[in-house]
């Protein structure tokens, strides 16, 4: 049975969105990050880093996302059994430590959830041919429910 949920699709589709909704509904269960739009008047500015735990900070450098989201991880690796990951995109690449602990994940045996970029890259294309992940495309016909599939799904890890 595959482990590991990955989640792709083209930009604004609505992947942070679903996986805002999964990790509502693992709250307790799961560890980890999303990132969210900063936008002013209607124009994306950049994004946000939010941990599950609470903590955030301005996506503006590698040093702040290694700030708080490699800690973020770190902690759900250690003690959860869900991680969250939004996303492994180009901004996230740039920092060793998390491709690093990606693998890590990857092979903990702890169910990983994540958005991964849809562009081609060395490292996400070997992620998404691992033999142990289910890759889900979101697209405007099936985002609306698309969490309760990948719950449906974790209950088949």
């Amino acid at each position: 049975m595959k482990k590991h949920i990955l989640l792709t699709g083209k930009p604004g589709i609505g992947k942070t969105s679903v996986i805002k909704k999964i990790a509502l509904k693992l709250s307790s269960d799961a560890g980890g990050f999303f990132t969210e739009e900063i936008r002013i008047m209607g124009r994306r500015m950049g994004f946000r880093v939010v941990t599950l735990d609470g903590e955030e900070g301005i996506l503006a450098h590698v040093d702040c996302f290694n700030r708080v989201a490699i800690p973020a991880l770190e902690k759900a690796l250690k003690e959860k059994s869900i991680i969250i990951v939004d996303e492994i995109g180009k901004m996230e690449l740039f920092s060793d430590k998390f491709k690093e602990l990606i693998n890590n994940i990857l092979d903990s045996g702890k169910l990983l959830i994540c958005v991964i970029m849809e562009n081609r890259d060395v490292f996400t294309d070997r992620i998404k041919k691992r033999n142990d992940v289910n890759i889900l495309t979101v697209d405007y016909n099936n985002r609306e429910g698309l969490d309760e599939k990948v719950t449906g799904l974790m209950k088949g890890c």
